[in-house]
């Protein structure tokens, strides 16, 4: 089966690990990209991954030693 070069909020979120809530969040705020198809919000796979990559990048917290 071949994977989905888009995802609803709700598959997205689930490959965050978060809930829908917090994905429309990010959306909102422009954390993760995404696209209107018609009336609908859609979520580029490759999106999550630049996420995540940013995540990775940023230093860690003031209690990180």
């Amino acid at each position: 089966m071949q994977t989905p070069l888009l995802l609803v909020p709700e598959q997205a979120a689930q490959e965050l690990g978060i809930g829908r809530t917090a994905m429309f969040a990010l959306i909102k705020e422009g954390a993760v990209e995404s696209v209107k198809i018609g009336r609908s919000r859609r979520i580029p796979r490759v999106a999550l991954e630049e996420y995540v990559a940013r995540l990775r990048s940023q230093p860690a917290g003031p209690d990180a030693a």
